[in-house]
């Protein structure tokens, strides 16, 4: 019986890559960063390099026709990441351009061995890759001697006990040698529509262990680079506490902080359901959902708002305001160009777990789609479902808004057609009477629960959201001009069949 070989998995140092990669990168594994020029590998490389040499696991940078290092390096310590205490005592550069001119790929592999020999390192970059075999070809070698090249590159590498870093820039039309012989594949890709550029990664093959699949957006900033996925930063079952410090339980409810409107909603939102709150613009989506909130704070929860339209401020809400500067409900107000739904989903996710929110506001997907870059706003209806699914395994209740159109002619709760999306929707409407607009508001749906189907009229005053009465002598209310009802006449029987008593029944005479 064989004993199972454990292999070590290393922190990478890049926010999100461990767990797109399963656990992080296996040690002493082979692997190659292949992707266009501006993708973003270089910088990925500095970035593993100087999060995991140290003095007892040296780096070791081979520049092969690409950037000198000092040009290189005058870039790179822009990034935080970057540490010049451990250029020369954990990390060193070599330049191999003049042994890559020669053409000579025995002559190349030698100089590396050497300079291996001499460093005894265990990490090692060649970059770029991509440059050494085109200068390789073009010195008349043959795709056979560049193939055992690059096993004779992985299989001493390997013996050495160092994990190995190929750079290049690569199409997936490629046919290279590396591809079969890497242990790693990680891909990176840009898309440029419009004025709007997107980085994406995939992990094509890892052995060893499972990656997440799919294509993972990632940002260049100031920290260098952050990747975004899905299942990332994803915080546990949220246990909300109300004043009483009682946990939740399954039939619970939140009160919404609106006066009559939890009885319009059979009781208040049951707990960690998702509501939908659609209407025109100014019909009070907004004043609602900082009620949602302020509502929460005063019953002892915290809450996150992911705010794409106005920030609130003083001003717009003072109360949601002062929570949100008391660190009782989160803010997530990004106003980075060109996001993704798995970025804004991760800060949401961060912003619960930090805060340990039970409820969740987004304000509004009507402006959440017009902050997406151009190229994720073809499949937005997807990426919203899967948000409000993630969003949902997390036990928060979730209010968002959208905003509508008020044709009048047509009862539609969502421009995106994903109204089944979610658990509960209201919606608001503007109504003509007496050549003023007045605003009413309708529960239409709150999953398994019984529910109001009265069309209410309602307020917006300095207090907040106001519910009225009904217009009970209104009648096509959701046409935008309602008309007065005409009261049915009770009819007068013909002489001699009788009187009409006070019950309304013919009396006989």
């Amino acid at each position: 019986m064989t004993t199972k070989v454990a292999i070590n998995r290393l922190p990478t140092g890049v926010p999100g890559l461990d767990e797109v990669l399963g656990g992080g990168l296996p040690e002493f594994s082979f692997n190659l960063i292949a992707g266009p020029p501006g993708c973003g590998k270089t910088t990925l490389s500095h970035q593993l390099m100087f999060a995991l040499a140290t003095p007892e696991r040296p780096a070791l940078y081979l520049t092969v026709l690409g950037e000198p290092p000092l040009k290189m390096l005058r870039y790179q310590q822009q990034f935080d990441f970057f540490d010049n205490s451990a250029i020369q005592r954990a990390i060193r550069f070599v330049n191999l351009t003049d042994n890559t001119l020669a053409g000579d790929l025995d002559q190349l592999l030698g100089r590396i061995v050497a300079e291996v020999e001499a460093t005894g390192p265990g990490l090692v970059f060649v970059d770029s890759f991509r440059a050494l075999a085109m200068a390789s070809e073009a010195g008349g070698t043959s795709y056979k001697a560049l193939q055992q090249f690059v096993q004779q590159l992985g299989l001493l590498m390997t013996s050495w006990h160092a994990t190995t870093f190929l750079l290049g820039e690569f199409t997936e039309a490629d046919a290279n040698p590396v591809f079969t012989v890497a242990d790693g594949l990680i891909w990176l890709r840009q898309s440029v529509q419009r004025n709007s550029m997107v980085r994406k990664m995939e992990i094509m093959k890892m052995r060893g262990q499972p990656t997440l699949p799919g294509l993972h957006t990632f940002r260049i900033g100031s920290a260098g680079i952050r990747v975004f996925a899905p299942a990332l930063c994803r915080p546990p079952v949220v246990v909300a506490s109300g004043a009483e410090g009682t946990t939740r339980s399954p039939g619970s409810r939140l009160s919404m902080g609106v006066p009559r409107l939890d009885e319009m909603l059979g009781g208040g939102l049951p707990r960690g359901y998702s509501l939908l709150v659609a209407g025109p613009s100014g019909s009070g989506k907004s004043t609602l959902a900082a009620a949602f909130l302020t509502e929460g704070a005063r019953c002892g929860e915290t809450g996150v708002i992911a705010a794409f339209e106005q920030h609130p401020t003083q001003s717009r809400n003072p109360a949601l305001a002062a929570l949100i500067q008391a660190d009782r409900v989160g803010l997530v107000d990004s106003r980075s160009p060109d996001l993704s739904i798995d970025e804004i989903l991760q800060l949401i996710l961060c912003e619960i777990q930090r805060v340990g929110a039970s409820r969740v506001v987004i304000d509004s997907l009507s402006g959440f789609e017009l902050a997406l870059a151009p190229t994720f706003r073809a499949d937005f209806r997807e990426s919203l479902a899967r948000m409000v699914a993630a969003l949902a395994s997390t036990g928060v209740s979730v209010l968002m808004t959208s905003e509508l159109e008020d044709r009048y002619t047509d009862l539609r709760f969502s421009p995106y057609g994903t109204a089944f999306m979610t658990d509960a929707i209201i919606v608001q409407r503007y109504l003509e009477v007496d050549s003023r607009l007045l605003r009413v508001l309708a529960v239409v749906k709150v999953r398994t629960s019984a529910h109001s189907n009265e069309l209410r009229l309602f307020t917006i005053g300095d207090d907040g959201i106001r519910i009225g009465d009904m217009l009970r002598d209104q009648e096509g209310l959701l046409g935008g001009r309602p008309t007065r009802k005409h009261l049915p006449q009770l009819a007068v029987p013909p002489m001699g069949s009788g009187d009409v008593g006070s019950s309304g029944r013919a009396v006989s005479s």
